[in-house]
């Protein structure tokens, strides 16, 4: 199944994908459909998307980039069926890349339609009635949620997203698919340490009683890598960091993260094309982290509707630009199971999975 002859099969791959932002994973093509039954039915007078974001152009960075969810993308996922038809798109998706377990993340935000609340069930609904059309429990992708704190939001804000997420898990089977919170947004939002705003709720999302798997963006860029802001989410005990690019420099917490042994969830694409790192692929700090025991390592996409980078093709790039083997990308894909937040029944599955 891994391999075609000699060559490897990216896709056909078991993969696990844990950091995946669910705006930033519809494609455009998806967005393209929205917006024409929107515009149709002249509920939008926004432009095609396939005009504002071509297909094959993905060189966006910061400062472009989260214009396009503050402004467009989240202009159009909006109501129900939208949002329905964007979390269907992009679990059909990740599963047509051999993705097995999914994480996607998400910022339960108010629309002119739905609240914070009623829009992140609908998600769970939709989440929830695509495994059971593909077997349930037997579906050949488990997906989850994990709701994100902007860093732009207040502490009001984001005590009510831990109250949603324990509210939720609370309910039963279905709401079990809530996992875990991330801290996301805007990396030069609240620099030097603000971010310490958030710790009576990010401090407290992986004690009792509310279980949850807590991962940061961490050290994404310049503005968030300072000592004191490293020092706060670390404190706040992580299970996983994403990107931890700006820490190079920082010996003292290059060693507390391998001491700790968390999951670095690492995105070559995103982190290249936007400009966040130096050199290129081979320039990624993938290639310092591999060498380094004690942290996990998990490959993701970001934002694969934007950068246009399918988990397999993450994949690909490793082999190529570090130059491993097979069985070395096979045992970089099995890194991340034991950094799951989706419970040890969930670990066994994949194991059962992806060590056959």
């Amino acid at each position: 199944m891994r391999a075609q002859g000699n060559a490897m099969d990216y896709v056909a791959l078991p993969k696990i994908e844990l950091h995946a932002h669910l705006t930033g994973s519809v494609s455009r093509r998806t967005l393209h459909e929205i917006w024409l039954r929107k515009k149709e039915a002249g509920e939008t007078d926004l432009e095609d998307p396939l005009v504002v974001m071509p297909e094959g152009k993905h060189d966006y960075n910061l400062k472009t980039f989260f214009p396009l969810f503050s402004s467009y993308i989240y202009n159009l996922l909006t109501d129900e069926e939208s949002i329905r038809h964007a979390v269907t798109s992009v679990l059909d998706e990740f599963l047509a890349d051999g993705v097995v377990y999914l994480e996607l993340r998400t910022t339960p935000r108010a629309t002119g339609c739905l609240s914070a609340e009623a829009y992140v069930r609908v998600l769970l609904d939709a989440m929830g009635a695509w495994e059971s059309h593909y077997g349930g429990d037997d579906a050949p992708l488990h997906a989850r949620l994990i709701l994100s704190v902007d860093r732009r939001h207040d502490l009001a804000t984001a005590e009510s997203i831990l109250a949603l997420a324990a509210r939720l898990r609370s309910e039963g089977h279905q709401q079990q698919r809530v996992v875990g919170l991330d801290l996301c947004g805007d990396p030069t939002a609240r620099p030097d340490g603000g971010v310490a705003l958030f710790t009576p709720v990010l401090g407290a999302a992986a004690r009792d009683p509310h279980g949850l798997g807590l991962t940061v963006h961490f050290a994404e860029a310049e503005a968030s890598g300072s000592r004191a802001e490293l020092d706060t989410l670390l404190g706040w005990r992580p299970g996983r960091l994403g990107h931890v690019i700006w820490v190079r420099e920082d010996e003292e917490a290059r060693r507390e993260i391998a001491r700790r042994g968390l999951c670095l969830e690492l995105c070559l694409s995103c982190n290249v094309q936007a400009g966040m790192v130096r050199g290129g692929f081979e320039g990624h700090h993938f290639g310092y982290w591999r060498g380094v025991d004690g942290p996990r390592l998990s490959l993701g996409t970001d934002d694969v509707g934007v950068f246009g980078s399918p988990l397999s093709n993450e994949y690909r790039l490793v082999a190529q630009h570090f130059k491993l083997d097979r069985d070395q990308i096979c045992a970089l894909a099995q890194q991340a199971i034991d950094s799951i937040f989706g419970g040890e029944a969930e670990k066994q599955r994949l194991r059962d999975i992806m060590w056959t």
